[in-house]
């Protein structure tokens, strides 16, 4: 089961010389995504800065643009967990135009939980494992 991890108007300074959202912001999207998702999960900002020092690291990302988007598009960004590996998440997300709900991006993260400080993998805790399973992808 997923959760909304973005929302968002696509604003004319996103988009290319042909009007259309940049590439960029594509993945701008999907960063915000990330840390909304790392919230739902325990791993705070402060928790990032001065607490487990803790942050998922993107280190394969496998996309599709599926259809285009333009200024004054309403967005939103849905994201569910594939998979939870030992030091690892995959997670996919969706990003959907409003009017239609045609999902205009779709992107798999395979990220690794990075320890700031050692900058090495590390083990997911068991409490962000636990809440993790909420957003399990059924199948």
């Amino acid at each position: 089961m997923g959760f909304l991890s973005f929302r968002s108007v696509v604003d004319p300074s996103s988009c290319d010389f042909l009007g259309h959202m940049n590439v960029s912001r594509y993945f701008f999207a999907c960063s915000d995504a990330v840390f909304a998702v790392q919230g739902e999960l325990g791993l705070t900002a402060d928790d990032m800065r001065s607490g487990r020092r803790l942050s998922f690291a993107v280190v394969r990302a496998e996309s599709d643009f599926l259809a285009e988007l333009t200024a004054g598009d309403a967005i939103s960004m849905e994201t569910e967990i594939l998979e939870i590996g030992g030091k690892s998440m995959t997670f996919r997300h969706r990003l959907i135009r409003a009017a239609d709900r045609k999902v205009a991006f779709e992107t798999v993260f395979k990220c690794v939980l990075l320890n700031l400080e050692s900058r090495r993998a590390e083990t997911v805790p068991d409490d962000v494992r636990e809440k993790a399973l909420a957003y399990l992808a059924a199948g």
